[in-house]
């Protein structure tokens, strides 16, 4: 599982114009069964996006049709996750 998390680099009115193309990128995810959770940071400096990804190259892979990447608004960092505790162990 990997945790991508956005930082937007551009201002907030800037990314919500490309918002609605994301969070539809997101539930085709969501369909392919590979979006764990998701959502904007508050305040809105960015993101987080969590997937099942083996590797960081797959999680990077899927997140690369990411409208917010195509439209240059945010970046990501990609960082591995082992659930050892809670609803996701």
């Amino acid at each position: 599982m990997y945790v991508m998390i956005s930082k937007y680099l551009a201002p907030v009115d800037e990314v919500d114009k490309v918002r609605e193309e994301h969070l539809a990128f997101l539930d085709g995810l969501i369909q392919r069964g590979k979006l764990v959770i998701a959502g904007r940071q508050d305040p809105p400096v960015g993101g987080l996006v969590m997937i099942e990804a083996d590797t960081e190259a797959e999680a990077r892979e899927l997140m690369a049709d990411d409208p917010y990447i195509k439209q240059g608004v945010a970046e990501y960092t990609a960082t591995g996750f082992r659930p050892s505790l809670g609803r996701l162990a």
